[in-house]
């Protein structure tokens, strides 16, 4: 039995915190870990628990946007190797993961070989409306990152990241909380990709990329396929590609379209830390 699957069969429980960027998912996470009994968190590439950062590299710490979303996706084997080697010795079986989309939260969990969420709780409904705007101002014009831990412990691990202290009374009179309160501490970070400006990646990009995964796929698998018109479209939900093409006649149809969107999906959302909610194909025409 391996590291993973003793993972799996241990009766680990998995909660998921969902949001976009900014949001104020790092901030309220203690509440979901004390109303729901959770004893670790998941947060841009770290394993945290009591406080303590007890595993993983932070998302913060890269010095481009693309590199911080890499490590919050943990797209480095040796990073999500790591991490699991930590949960499996520390016994914990309650683990909230943080991410930007349900699909994140999921595609993190199957990276580190974990059951997937068996409750996925979205920021709306622990944040109002007005709480979260403010977050939101907060990270685009001071670019202010929080990390669920003490300041000493991020000064401790990553000195490199300028830290300071927020210390919050958590009221019996909260969302969550029946009786008594909490004094909690989180850390105010700027991540170095911050201090750049923000990173877009304009829909002319993405299709150039597109279209070169489809001639990358049609290489390694000796296949014609023409792209006859490719469009691009986005929401709160994430990017959508709907691609028009001509395809071979003789060819597993059903088994090659999987092949191909699984390809586009992968290669799109590693070399640009973008998630896709749907990639879409539409056969015009069989040719001979």
């Amino acid at each position: 039995m391996n590291l993973f699957t003793k993972i799996a069969r241990h009766g680990m429980v998995v909660y998921a915190l969902v949001g976009p960027s900014g949001t104020g998912k790092s901030f309220r996470a203690k509440l979901i870990m004390q109303q729901y009994g959770l004893s670790a968190l998941i947060d841009d590439g770290l394993l945290i628990a009591d406080d303590k950062i007890l595993a993983g590299r932070s998302a913060k710490h890269e010095k481009t946007y693309m590199g911080a979303v890499r490590i919050a996706l943990f797209d480095d084997k040796e990073h999500r190797d790591s991490v699991a080697r930590v949960i499996q010795k520390e016994k914990i079986k309650k683990i909230l993961i943080l991410g930007t989309s349900e699909k994140m939260a999921q595609k993190i969990t199957a990276r580190l070989q974990l059951p997937p969420p068996e409750k996925i709780i979205n920021i709306s409904e622990i944040a109002s409306k007005e709480d979260i705007e403010k977050a939101i101002r907060s990270r685009n014009t001071e670019g202010k990152h929080v990390i669920p831990v003490p300041s000493i412990e991020v000064k401790r691990s990553y000195p490199q990241i300028f830290a300071d202290s927020m210390k919050e009374y958590l009221s019996k009179k909260g969302l969550f909380f029946k009786k008594g309160g909490v004094m909690e501490e989180k850390s105010i970070v700027t991540p170095e990709f911050s201090k750049k400006g923000r990173l877009e990646i304009s829909e002319a990009s993405l299709a150039q990329m597109t279209m070169h995964c489809v001639q990358q796929f049609c290489t390694d698998n000796d296949i014609k396929i023409s792209i006859r018109k490719l469009v691009i479209k986005t929401d709160k939900q994430g990017y959508r590609f709907i691609l028009t093409i001509d395809v071979p006649f003789g060819k597993q149809l059903t088994g090659i379209m999987r092949k191909l969107q699984q390809y586009i999906i992968d290669s799109i959302e590693t070399y640009t830390g973008i998630l896709l909610k749907e990639v879409s194909l539409i056969i015009d025409k069989i040719t001979e």
